[in-house]
């Protein structure tokens, strides 16, 4: 497989800057996928440098970077902690989070995250070896839970309808291709946002599947512990409800985001933002990955 068609690493450039790489430091890419951002923080890396990547998709094994300094976990990042202890890796000098599925998941049509192809299976697995997929989820949620669902992590106005609509479909005849289930919530789709609310759908279903927001969590959560005082934490997010979370755990340090201010009325807070403001790509990068479009880079710093 070529790691270069398999994903085009979003914001590249400014993942480096972000990260501020030492040659002899420990660092961790949790979303290995094709491998672009791993490799080039390889090249800023000297020969007492370390790089961890984690991967929950055995596709993007074939991928890994032959070198003695590279170890590839084929884990999901909710994980992290405990296998940096495996490892013997108390504490780490940076870590990279870029969120957004890959060109790979996108392309391949027996994975069921694009719309693009009708017969493909609704699976959405980032993990193949996962208990359930998308059409389990389709088949078995109740109608309340598949409503919450569209609403919340599709952020679509007409989810209640869809979540019925698949409910009364479903009774005689199950949802198992993409196809069905497009034919099932087109008519709550308006024409003019049609492909836009199409991926809404996908998203909604792919999110609850790998339970996204959950293991965003616990990722985030296991970052703040393994970092060094000074370690860079960078994340790249691409729909609202990651990138809220992730500003508001870096504004203030813990999963609710609830800010806390001292006797002054500084706020107490483990991190440093070391851009106030959110990195987006610019229109040559759009241009070149339009995939990125909605990318966002964050970057904090530990204290």
């Amino acid at each position: 497989m070529n790691s270069d068609t398999y994903h085009i690493p979003a914001l590249l450039d400014q993942c480096i800057a972000g990260l501020d790489i030492k040659p002899d430091g420990t660092y961790v890419d949790v979303t290995f996928g094709g491998g672009g951002h791993s490799r080039a923080i390889m090249q800023h890396l000297g020969a007492e440098g370390r790089l961890f990547s984690f991967d929950q998709d055995i596709d993007a094994y074939r991928n890994r970077i032959e070198d003695e300094r590279f170890t590839f976990v084929h884990a999901n990042f909710a994980f992290l902690k405990n296998f940096l202890r495996y490892y013997q890796v108390e504490q780490v000098d940076g870590i990279l989070a870029d969120l957004g599925v890959s060109f790979h998941h996108f392309d391949d049509a027996q994975r069921g995250f694009s719309f693009r192809f009708d017969d493909s299976p609704l699976d959405m697995r980032m993990n193949t070896r996962a208990q359930h997929d998308a059409a389990w989820v389709l088949m078995n949620y109740s109608e309340e839970q598949l409503a919450d669902v569209l609403y919340l992590y599709g952020e679509l106005k007409q989810a209640r309808r869809m979540a019925h609509s698949i409910v009364t479909r479903r009774a005689d005849n199950p949802l198992r291709t993409t196809a069905q289930l497009l034919e099932t919530v087109k008519p709550h789709i308006r024409i003019s946002q049609e492909k836009k609310e199409m991926a809404q759908v996908f998203q909604a279903l792919r999110i609850e599947v790998n339970h996204e927001i959950d293991v965003l969590k616990q990722m985030l959560t296991q970052a703040l512990q393994v970092l060094k005082p000074g370690g860079r934490l960078a994340i790249i997010t691409y729909h609202s409800l990651e990138d809220r979370l992730v500003k508001n755990f870096m504004r203030s340090g813990n999963i609710e985001g609830k800010v806390e201010k001292d006797f002054f009325g500084k706020v107490n807070t483990p991190w440093k933002l070391v851009n106030n403001k959110v990195i987006v790509p610019d229109e040559t990068e759009i241009e070149n990955n339009p995939r990125s479009r909605s990318a966002k880079l964050r970057v904090a710093e530990k204290l």
